[in-house]
């Protein structure tokens, strides 16, 4: 296979395996703990926080990884939050917000 195969896979399974292991009960749990005092207790934000109740798996897991490699540094609160996340978190609480409404 050619690097630019291999480099392809790689980054499909970045993606495939988190959203596989994704568990709803879990990302609630961790929203509750972690995102819940400034997003809220449905995700619905505030004058200060964005809404990110029903946002796509895709979208909240590429804002935490942007948050996490430094492509997004505007709210410093969330990028220490993000950075304390691991994938399966990000994957738990992406599926979550996507189920809000």
């Amino acid at each position: 296979m050619s690097k630019s195969t291999l480099a392809a896979l790689a980054a499909c399974f970045l993606f495939i395996a988190p959203a596989q292991a994704a568990d709803v009960a879990a990302g609630k749990a961790l929203a509750d703990d972690e995102c819940a005092d400034c997003h809220g207790e449905d995700g619905t934000g505030d004058d200060d926080n964005p809404a990110i109740n029903g946002w796509t798996v895709e979208k909240f897991t590429k804002a935490m990884k942007e948050y996490q490699d430094g492509t997004r540094t505007k709210n410093s609160k969330m990028v220490k939050a993000a950075k304390k996340l691991d994938a399966a978190q990000i994957a738990d609480l992406a599926a979550y917000y996507a189920t809000l409404k």
